[in-house]
């Protein structure tokens, strides 16, 4: 009995890794009709660095989380079984992403200026823009998770960032986003400073608030700079 739950609960772990793996190549098969395998592969592939980013920083923290999960056009996400136990974890977390997911558009950058391939260097654009997008300091993008370790009350600098994308480039995910955003914002404006979770989910030392927001802020703006100055190098190379 007891070897048939081991080898139950082993098939379920490995029907979970092969969803994951399916979600994988769906999303390679679908960017690859639009955009040509080679981009597909690399930006998936940036995708899932990026998501292990975050997995390992769980990890890191002692938190059970699961395999990635991938969907065209949407993006990818990690499932937290455990949540975090306070805004400075959350944090940690949230800063996987986006600093692994850089590590890894820097890499290919170099590797696209290096071997003078400019399909890299596309694939190295999608990576700076997608970590920089997701820095926007608004709940659920990691920004916001990012962020709440100074306030929640930060979320709402965000929402002037989001009207400003979808002005620039409308689209039905934004629309999405805002609306799970939007008990968030909800939350974020019910916050105060003496309530029983600002006491303490959200009890964080002034150096570890200040240490955060140096990251954030570092971050952000290598991505932006990176993001234009890789945008001008494919408008350049494209022929006129």
């Amino acid at each position: 009995m007891i070897k048939l739950l081991l080898l139950l609960f082993s098939g379920l772990k490995f029907g979970k890794l092969l969803a994951s793996g399916g979600s994988m190549l769906i999303s390679v098969a679908v960017y690859a009709w639009i955009y040509g395998w080679r981009y597909a592969v690399g930006f998936v592939t940036l995708l899932f660095v990026h998501e292990m980013g975050h997995y390992l920083a769980a990890r890191h923290k002692g938190l059970n989380v699961g395999a990635p999960t991938f969907i065209p056009f949407v993006g990818a996400w990690i499932e937290l079984k455990d949540l975090p136990h306070d805004a400075q974890t959350e944090a940690y977390v949230g800063l996987g992403g986006p600093l692994l997911g850089t590590v890894g558009a820097v890499l290919v950058y170099f590797a696209a200026r290096n071997w003078h391939v400019d399909w890299l260097l596309a694939v190295a654009y999608s990576g700076f823009f997608l970590n920089l997008f997701n820095l926007i300091p608004l709940s659920p993008f990691d920004g916001g998770r990012i962020t709440a370790v100074l306030s929640p009350r930060i979320w709402f600098l965000g929402v002037p960032m989001l009207v400003a994308l979808f002005l620039w480039r409308p689209s039905p995910m934004l629309i999405l986003i805002a609306i799970m955003a939007w008990p968030q914002l909800w939350k974020a404006w019910k916050y105060r400073s003496d309530s029983p979770e600002a006491q303490s989910y959200y009890a964080v030392p002034a150096a570890v608030k200040w240490e955060y927001g140096s990251y954030y802020l570092a971050l952000a703006g290598f991505l932006a700079v990176m993001t234009h100055d890789v945008h001008e190098m494919l408008t350049n190379a494209l022929p006129h």
